[in-house]
């Protein structure tokens, strides 16, 4: 059963709108369990649905439903509507020829914006620009759509298969990161991050968002966490720097490249879309307390970072004992200091976006990508403190260990434990900006149209805050901020309504 239908255009008879990942047309007071027919939710798949539903209406009879959905450009009283069969004959018309975009394409996903004259005609679901416009033109094309998520986990995938090359020679000093269990774990997790990434780039869709957005959290602050560890190399030598360091270095370089180009994309739905609001929007009412919270964790994680996590008790068999601590950021040599500060303020600038990021689980999973980084970390330490430790770490021989009957035992100190308050604190923050869902407007009776369904659940219906909050999540929405528009075609063509083919501000109910 569909649980969730959203009508946007009603007529005489029909009704059409969008269910849980499909598009359909209903009788207008039948039962919405079951669409008359349905279409993918896809540009392609609303023009179709459109085309179908405009043929099928009496002329003149579709009106909108719903605050935010435009009215239908009323067409002049001389022209006659399409027929069904000629909607369908055009609805199956080939597109893709020289310069348009292929089968299963809208113009946008193809690259390019085709802007159609007053003059021309154009298939149904075609994008087709106002009445004013002048004869075609053509926007030079641009890395996006299909082409772009392909490069990015390309991208990301060469990174990770050099990230796992780099799991097995040297390292750093000799040792390579599968030697080293406490090592090694950050680094299966970032790979794994970034392997999880690339493959929802590639899905494609609002996935791309998803995978974009996490990749780019995590690559932000794992580049100190790199720049400390080569930073180590270098201040213990040049034969400290090892081919696995070498080859981690380049798959963290390749990763970074495919995050960033799949962040730049914009799903095809908004192509061309020079209205489209900043992701960053300033918190207001009752959603200023939590992001306040939301930083003040982020501030708390990072500044817990740098202090000494390590504590390691030294017993002689006479008897005594000495304690001390490793591990302060601010000990290091002076690059590996850098390093560590940059991971800081990296992370810190990460939390202070998610934060501010609309909509606000786009934000949780951009700082997913920052957390996974950082609760890394906190379980690397836990499986070094519960590890042996060697006498040569304090200067101290095997021979010389043996003969005072030297015992060393490691933990960790009450700033790592701080360190984890934080992180879980933050964790739970991430998860409640994942879930929460928005605030829903009272119900306007005008837009049900006096149907009883639930009109409430139109996001965007008076609350201005969230009126754009899912339009990433649903590129291939039909954009009803602009009415379907009429495009008059050449000698004898009737006026047709040709609905764009891109993304709506949400328009759904629950």
């Amino acid at each position: 059963m569909f649980d969730r239908v959203t009508i946007t255009y009603r007529g005489a008879k029909y009704e059409i709108g969008r269910g849980r990942d499909f598009y359909g047309i209903w009788m207008i007071g039948a039962m919405r369990t079951q669409p008359l027919e349905q279409w993918p939710e896809t540009g392609e798949g609303w023009s179709a649905a459109w085309a179908k539903f405009a043929s099928i209406e009496a002329p003149g009879s579709i009106v909108p439903v719903g605050r935010r959905t435009p009215p239908v450009a009323a067409a002049p009283a001389q022209e006659a509507a399409v027929p069904a069969q000629e909607a369908a004959a055009q609805e199956a018309a080939p597109v893709h020829e020289a310069g348009n975009p292929g089968p299963g394409e809208t113009a946008a996903q193809a690259g390019e914006t085709v802007v159609v004259a007053a003059g021309g005609t154009v298939p149904y679901g075609q994008y087709t620009g106002p009445y004013s416009q002048g004869p075609a033109q053509r926007v030079a094309p641009r890395l996006s759509g299909r082409t772009g998520a392909i490069a990015a986990a390309a991208l990301l995938g060469a990174g990770v298969v050099l990230g796992v090359a780099g799991l097995f020679p040297a390292y750093i000093s000799g040792s390579s990161l599968t030697q080293q269990a406490f090592q090694l774990i950050p680094h299966v997790a970032y790979l794994a991050t970034w392997t999880a990434g690339a493959v929802l780039i590639l899905l494609g869709g609002a996935r791309l968002r998803v995978g974009a957005l996490l990749c780019v959290g995590l690559s932000v602050v794992t580049f100190g966490l790199f720049l400390a560890d080569a930073a180590t190399a270098i201040a213990a030598g040049t034969n400290a720097f090892g081919l696995g360091l070498v080859l981690s270095l380049l798959g963290w370089l390749a990763c970074a490249a495919g995050s960033a180009i799949a962040f730049t994309i914009r799903p095809a739905g908004l192509a061309g879309r020079a209205d489209r609001r900043s992701p960053l929007a300033r918190p207001r009412g009752t959603q200023l307390g939590p992001v306040v919270l939301l930083v003040l964790t982020g501030l708390g994680v990072a500044a817990a970072f740098a202090p000494a996590w390590d504590s390691f008790t030294l017993r002689t068999a006479a008897g005594q004992t000495q304690s001390m601590t490793a591990g302060n950021a601010f000990t290091n040599p002076g690059m590996v200091i850098f390093g560590d500060v940059v991971v800081m303020i990296a992370f810190v600038a990460v939390v202070i976006a998610a934060a501010f990021w609309r909509p606000v689980r786009h934000g949780a999973v951009l700082l997913a990508g920052a957390y996974i980084a950082m609760a890394a970390q906190a379980v690397s330490a836990v499986v070094q403190a519960s590890g042996t430790v060697s006498p040569a770490q304090f200067g101290i021989s095997s021979s010389e260990a043996t003969q005072i009957g030297l015992t060393i035992s490691s933990g960790l100190t009450p700033a790592f434990w701080i360190y984890c308050g934080f992180l879980v604190a933050l964790g739970v923050s991430c998860v409640w900006m994942l879930f929460t869902p928005r605030p829903v407007p009272a119900p306007d009776p005008a837009a049900a149209g006096g149907y009883g369904w639930n009109a409430a659940a139109h996001d965007d219906a008076g609350d201005e805050e969230h009126q754009d909050e899912d339009a990433d999540d649903d590129a291939a929405m039909p954009d009803f901020e602009t009415a379907p528009r009429h495009t008059a075609g050449g000698a004898g063509d009737p006026v047709r309504a040709v609905p764009e083919a891109r993304p709506a501000p949400d328009a759904r109910a629950a």
